[in-house]
Order: structure tokens, then sequence, then C-alpha cells
């Protein structure tokens, strides 16, 4: 049986990363809907509309952590604040060409944070990422 993603949010401050995230994600059947957003305000925003039923809700967020106005760690800071009820299901895998050692382990040790992954994102680490991450059952 596949393991399906019914949503999967791109947050990347460059578009061109994220045309490319997409591109990538899509090439797996697993996944039947990519979102991108270019920062973590509109990642929130994004968040709560699914909350509101307004979009679908995420089940698998990349989030960059080097964005201008709000990085990744500041967008984990307030995706904190959110309703666990409806937050707690979403897995948030850190995608980022920071070779920083410093945010590596700020990521183990951040429980929200449930990978890490420095891009390029590629068919073979998404096909790791869905079988350590998801059930066999769908999303």
């Amino acid at each position: 049986m596949t393991k399906i993603i019914k949503c999967a949010l791109l947050i990347d401050d460059d578009k061109v990363t994220n045309f490319y995230n997409k591109r990538v994600v899509s090439k797996l059947d697993n996944f039947q809907e990519v979102n991108t957003v270019t920062n973590g305000q509109m990642a929130l925003d994004y968040i709560i509309n699914s909350k509101n039923g307004l979009c679908k809700k995420p089940d698998l967020i990349f989030l960059d952590i080097n964005m201008p106005a709000m990085n990744g760690w500041e967008f984990i800071e307030e995706f904190n604040k959110l309703d666990t009820s409806f937050t707690s299901s979403i897995k948030i895998v850190m995608l980022t060409t920071s070779n920083s050692k410093e945010d590596y382990e700020k990521s183990l040790s951040n429980a929200t944070v449930d990978d890490f992954i420095n891009k390029p994102l590629s068919v073979d680490l998404l096909s790791n990422l869905i079988e350590n991450h998801f059930s066999i059952e769908t999303y």
C-alpha cells in the first residue's frame, strides 16, 4: 500500500527553490497536493486558513531556515502557539543549505522538528523521508 501525503507545504523565500522542490515532490505518486509560500508569516496564515477549512491542511511542511522577516526558527516558535490539537499531526522537516552544527543540533532538540535535510531535495531523500516518518495508513 502506498503511503499518501494529502498535502505538502513548501516554505522558502526563493521562488526558484520552491519551483524546483515542487517539481521534485510532484514526481512521487505519494503526494496529492503541493503548495508553496515564500515566508513564515504566509505559512502561518496558510495553516490558520486550513484550520478554518479554507485550504487543505498540510501533512508535511518543508521549512527553510534562512529567510528574511521570519526565519524558520521564528516560524517554529509561532507554529507552537497554534492549537496543538490541529497542528500535532503536521510533520515539519527543515530543508536548508545551512551547514551550521548549531542549526542541526537545535533541530534534534526541538520536538516540533521531525527531520533536518540539506538541499537540494531529491526523489531519494523524499522516499526515505516518507518511509521514516509516515505509517502505512493513508493520511
